[in-house]
């Protein structure tokens, strides 16, 4: 099977990323937030200068796909109107900060100073270097609720301290508030790029770095147990409002404009691909909505999906169709990823039935990830929901 081509980038808004369906245009909403208005204008765009399809990342952005490379300056003009884009693009790579989107819900909690410090400090011409991948989670409740989402600086609470600790190490140093955090956060930044941890091809991940031995100084461990983990949110009514799942993570204009109408001030997007509207919302309003879910049981969320063909250049079959059809198969306790090449973007781990896409057909693997031996090989997509019971 021959390798897929891997990036090694994130697309941005000034840094688009072609695909098979046009340019790739990610948003990064400031603090994980969008207001009602940017929202509505957002589906707007989507509808102008793409293809109407919005994708939810598990970074807690946005991505509209299909634009075209005339619609593309217009779409920043838009975004800029909005309160969406950098003025400087060099900036907006890097300002890669994934906060708890049930926490920060005003501007003098910790949680929101310590993500909007970050965001200002990440425009200095000394972190430039940073990997595009390489990001910043802020998770400083009682229970972590983003111990599963990827990133190197962590900035977290032990009991009601905060702390600030490295990707792949097990403890960190505690801050003396905010501030503090924030600047104990760009030390290991400074001193990941220092120390070597930035590749040749501009490529390079915390956990990845002091695997290989570097060790940190001792100015930058420390002692502290962050809190324990969260259970993973499933959507429905949750504390402080409504947790709306998209299925396969994609969003039409209309969806978006769907949740805005709610009428909550801001729609929280988080690292689930869900969207959490705060206040009190009847999950009912979207019983049978074919894309915006939030029944715990349903099996679309059970199933990931990446965008297939012809929509990704590196796919050779069609995905989500087939995902949707295979979904009403699933006992209540398997998990399907359906990826469109081995790289498996969709869910790049093991998975209780992976089918991966090979030139036109799929190979089927057991207990495993997409780039693992499959039990079946060439299956034709036709024959596929064959081996579900279809």
């Amino acid at each position: 099977m021959s390798a897929p081509a891997i990036r090694g980038w994130c697309p941005g808004a000034h840094r688009p990323m072609q695909s098979g369906d046009g340019l790739v245009v990610r948003v990064r909403p400031p603090l994980g937030r969008l207001t009602g208005d940017q929202a509505r204008g957002l589906a707007a765009a989507a509808r102008a200068f793409g293809n109407g399809l919005i994708d939810l990342t598990n970074r807690a952005n946005l991505q509209l796909r299909g634009v075209t490379e005339a619609g593309h300056a217009p779409l920043l003009v838009a975004l800029a109107r909005l309160g969406l884009l950098d003025d400087d693009p060099s900036a907006e790579g890097r300002r890669n900060i994934v906060v708890d989107p049930f926490r920060g819900r005003s501007a003098d909690d910790p949680q929101t100073q310590i993500a909007s410090a970050l965001t200002e400090g990440l425009r200095r011409p000394e972190f430039a270097a940073l990997p595009s991948k390489f990001g910043f989670v802020v998770d400083t409740g009682p229970a972590r609720q983003l111990a599963e989402v990827s990133g190197d600086i962590r900035i977290e609470a032990a009991k009601d301290r905060l702390i600030v600790r490295a990707d792949g190490y097990g403890t960190g140093r505690e801050a003396q508030g905010p501030r503090d955090a924030a600047a104990l956060a760009f030390d290991l930044a400074r001193w990941f790029i220092a120390s070597g941890g930035v590749g040749p091809d501009g490529r390079g991940r915390m956990a990845r770095h002091l695997a290989n031995g570097t060790g940190l100084p001792s100015g930058l461990v420390g002692a502290s147990v962050p809190n324990p983990a969260a259970t993973p949110p499933q959507p429905g009514p949750v504390p402080g409002g409504l947790l709306v799942a998209a299925a396969f993570g994609q969003l039409g204009p209309a969806d978006l404009e769907a949740l805005a109408d709610l009428g909550s001030p801001v729609l929280r997007i988080t690292p689930w691909r869900m969207v959490l509207i705060p206040g009190e919302h009847d999950p009912a309003v979207f019983a049978g909505h074919r894309t915006l879910l939030t029944d715990p049981s349903d099996p679309l969320l059970r199933v990931d999906a990446c965008t297939g063909a012809p929509a990704c250049p590196q796919a050779s079959v069609e995905t989500r169709v087939l995902a949707r059809v295979l979904a009403r198969y699933l006992t209540p306790d398997a998990r399907l990823h359906v990826s469109g090449c081995a790289k498996g973007c969709a869910r790049p781990k093991h998975t209780d039935i992976t089918l991966v896409g090979h030139e036109g057909r799929f190979d089927l693997v057991r207990s495993g990830a997409p780039w693992d031996d499959p039990v079946r090989v060439g299956l034709a997509p036709d024959h596929v929901a064959d081996f579900f019971g279809g």
